[in-house]
């Protein structure tokens, strides 16, 4: 038996038990070595930047690159009613045009080209669902249909304009009722893959060229090798079981994002809603346990992270096929069993070391 069947069947429950032959010993991924770690918090989470010993102006310049991610914090959130972001916000439903810096323009005009590429499956303009979504849980019961499409006409990136000789937006939404207090963009699907991408320009523009930088866990960035091997291993939390991991995947000069509901749901009447949301239907997704996605960006892989999960199985492993420098682990919801069948896509098996 070949070591692809061996996987294969593990996988998908055939096998479990199962020793493996004399001359296929399991495959390990690389030992991890010494390395010097620095943490902060911003983004409501934990930051690291994670180096292997050596010059201490790599330390010092790593630890000036968390400056940018305060910044960012500061600009992008949605929690601070003098962010730029948030005064973008307020303008929304007036339709008036409103003047950006070039970076946010920049990234919210990467936000529509990811837009575009996924059929509007990533779309950052969908704070009424949200928030509707969110007091409805609360509340213990599930939104009524005529609820879901009010706070669906004021959704959707595809009215909002973009002036790049002005560095200006605005917004056409052409939302039924009173406008929702909660409008505009959210970046929870982006901004930290983002943040990432900008740590790593600092660092090599300070001549750092080997490193992995995180934003909570979600969401990692790696350059160049660790303890020599030919990148950094990370660790992929099994969806089921969040105290096991479910496989290691070697990260070099790519960065890695999670997405999932194993955590974030509720049950309402023996159904279960997960937090993110298709923004096409209005409704929670139900196909996905959780995708992990690997681009040659965070801000890529952090928004086709969640893409992936309002796409489903079929329609993302298709996004695979038609751009191959996008990889993918994705893990349907068991039906009627514990065991999980992850779907891989343009990941070497060189560098996916499933867990036995």
């Amino acid at each position: 038996m070949t070591r692809e069947a061996n996987r294969r069947q593990f996988l998908s429950g055939e096998v479990f038990n199962a020793a493996p032959e004399p001359d296929e010993a399991p495959r390990k991924p690389p030992a991890s070595g010494d390395s010097v770690r620095l943490e902060t918090r911003a983004m409501a989470c934990t930051w690291s930047v994670i180096l292997n010993p050596g010059a201490t102006e790599e330390v010092m310049t790593a630890s000036s690159a968390f400056e940018r991610v305060y910044e960012l914090d500061r600009r992008l959130t949605i929690f601070r009613d003098d962010s730029e972001l948030n005064q973008l916000n307020r303008m929304a439903a007036s339709g008036e045009w409103h003047p950006m810096s070039a970076e946010v323009f920049g990234l919210l005009e990467q936000c529509a080209e990811l837009y575009r590429r996924t059929d509007g499956c990533f779309d950052p303009v969908t704070r009424p669902l949200a928030a509707l979504w969110r007091t409805c849980r609360q509340n213990g019961r599930v939104p009524r249909d005529e609820e879901i499409a009010q706070a669906k006409s004021w959704c959707g990136l595809e009215h909002v304009r973009f002036n790049r000789d002005e560095l200006a937006i605005s917004f056409e939404l052409k939302g039924t009722g009173t406008p929702p207090l909660e409008i505009g963009f959210d970046l929870g699907a982006i901004g930290k893959g983002y943040a990432i991408d900008v740590v790593a320009d600092e660092l090599a523009k300070g001549g750092v060229d080997e490193y992995m930088v995180h934003g909570g866990y979600s969401s990692i960035r790696a350059q160049g090798g660790h303890n020599g091997a030919d990148g950094w291993s990370v660790g992929i939390k099994n969806p089921l079981f969040n105290s096991k991991r479910l496989a290691t995947l070697v990260l070099s000069n790519q960065a890695l994002s999670t997405s999932g509901s194993n955590v974030q749901f509720f049950r309402h009447e023996g159904q279960r809603y997960g937090h993110i949301i298709d923004p096409r239907t209005g409704y929670p997704c139900d196909e996905l346990l959780s995708v992990t996605v690997v681009a040659p960006t965070a801000a890529e892989a952090d928004a086709l992270s969640t893409a992936f999960y309002v796409m489903g199985l079929d329609n993302a492993s298709s996004y695979c096929d038609d751009h191959p420098e996008i990889g993918a682990i994705l893990v349907p919801i068991p039906q009627g069993t514990r065991t999980l069948a992850p779907v891989v896509r343009n990941i070497p098996e060189t560098h996916l070391f499933f867990e036995p």
